[in-house]
């Protein structure tokens, strides 16, 4: 018997445990991830494989510090960016606890450095992108890249490792409810687990299994937004005006032929594309190192849809597209700007004969037409158009353009303002599997938020 009993390392999970631990040392508290530890977690197609191994647990979404860990490790430190977490509670509250959280995060080596503070460059910037219709967020950035996000996230492993039990290697399988209240979980390796509270943690790679679960057990969601889009690759000095001030840009755009959102999400200046392996479904994805820089920048486009009823299944629609990118190329489609206007696919020698070679080596040059819904598509070519504003170049016919990329958020589950169950007493959930947060730090504060709700 826990206390409390996690499901998940992310970071909504990890700060979740350092929080108890601080308020309730002589607690019993157990933290359950399917994945390995962080200095055992690696991906065998960034260590030289030609070809995505498609591992039963992906290396790069699975283990100590869930799929953020090998994703830039960008602290995006503002409430109107990565979350809903306001909808929960007031701003103030939200600011307090991403400054807590961004604290703890300093404590265990991130950099003091953060981007995008100077308010009279964003006013210039956010000039620019009114002009273009485009709508800049200010959104302040700690940039910790990746090698140094797997330092920090060590450092909180290695602190909790003798004050909690971890268990790495184990996933939940099934929650036991009873009489309206949670008691436990079964593991997939036949362990039962009980505990008083149980918070689930699972993160977008889990988002699919605590929809399945939550229904099971009658727990209230409701859709959340699919997001589908592409992920762009430019030589770096297209975007340098911008990244060199912000480091990383939310843009947002109204598409004038649908009115659907377009935002831009995840942008790594100088970095590389890297393929995602969602439970046997290749997915694109990117980040940037510190210390090892590349010359080009990529960042994702993504379409936002939410969907009336009866449709219940995001996450379905969102595998459906993947899965017809991976029919046609194996794994990772890329496409050049230029051959997508001029419908026709990209070859290899298309790709050779551009003034920007992809840092994905294994992305098969193909037809993204063939994949992408016309809505979703006609939205993200309105976008590039609309960026060729104010970064002159985006819009180039050499612009590299990788598919798919999605986001897989559960649908947003019925919850407390203390991110308790409506209808299960003493379950909780957080973070990006629950459909709240979308980002590392509204992710750390939500677990940070339940902490305190359970202990105090």
């Amino acid at each position: 018997m826990y206390n409390v009993a996690i499901v998940g390392a992310g970071p909504a999970g990890i700060f979740t445990a350092l929080e108890i631990v601080k308020l309730r040392p002589e607690w019993k508290v157990i933290l359950i991830e399917k994945g390995l530890r962080i200095e055992d977690r690696k991906c065998l197609l960034r260590e030289g494989a030609k070809k995505c191994p498609t591992c039963k647990k992906c290396g790069l979404l699975c283990g100590w510090g869930g799929a953020g860990a090998f994703s830039d490790g960008k602290l995006t430190l503002t409430p109107d960016v990565g979350g809903h977490l306001t909808e929960y509670m007031e701003r103030e509250k939200v600011e307090e606890l991403i400054k807590y959280a961004d604290d703890l995060y300093i404590q265990h080596g991130a950099t003091d450095e953060v981007f995008g503070t100077d308010r009279k460059v964003f006013s210039e910037l956010e000039r620019q992108a009114t002009l273009a219709e485009l709508k800049l967020i200010y959104s302040p950035v700690r940039h910790l890249g990746t090698e140094r996000s797997l330092s920090v996230l060590k450092s909180m492993q290695d602190y909790l490792d003798d004050k909690i039990t971890i268990l790495n290697n184990v996933a939940a399988k099934n929650i036991i409810v009873e009489c309206e209240q949670v008691k436990g979980l079964v593991l997939d390796n036949g362990e039962t687990i009980y505990a008083e509270s149980i918070v689930i943690a699972p993160g977008r790679e889990g988002a699919d299994w605590l929809t399945q679960e939550f229904a099971k057990n009658k727990i209230g969601m409701v859709n959340n937004a699919v997001d589908i889009g592409v992920r762009v690759e430019l030589p770096a000095p297209v975007f340098a005006p911008i990244t060199e001030k912000l480091y990383e840009s939310k843009l947002v755009y109204y598409s004038p032929t649908f009115g659907d959102e377009v935002r831009t999400f995840c942008m790594n200046p100088n970095g590389e594309v890297v393929q995602e392996n969602y439970n046997g479904i290749a997915t694109v994805n990117g980040h940037s190192y510190a210390n090892i820089k590349t010359p080009n920048t990529n960042f994702a486009l993504l379409v936002s849809k939410k969907f009336t009823e009866p449709f219940k299944e995001p996450i379905a629609y969102g595998q459906h597209i993947a899965r017809l990118a991976n029919m046609l190329a194996g794994g990772i489609l890329v496409q050049r700007f230029g051959d997508l206007l001029d419908g026709r696919r990209s070859t290899p020698d298309r790709i050779k004969s551009s003034t920007i070679q992809p840092t994905l080596k294994c992305a098969t040059p193909g037809d993204l037409s063939l994949v992408i819904p016309y809505r979703q598509m006609q939205s993200i070519i309105e976008m590039l158009y609309a960026l060729d504003k104010i970064a002159p170049g985006t819009a180039s016919r050499y612009t590299l353009l990788y598919g798919i990329e999605v986001k897989f958020y559960s649908a947003r589950v019925k919850l407390t303002k203390n991110f308790e169950t409506e209808g299960v007493k003493n379950l909780y959930t957080i973070g990006d599997g629950a459909g709240i947060t979308r980002g590392l730090i509204q992710a750390s504060a939500s677990g940070v938020h339940v902490a305190r709700a359970i202990c105090l």
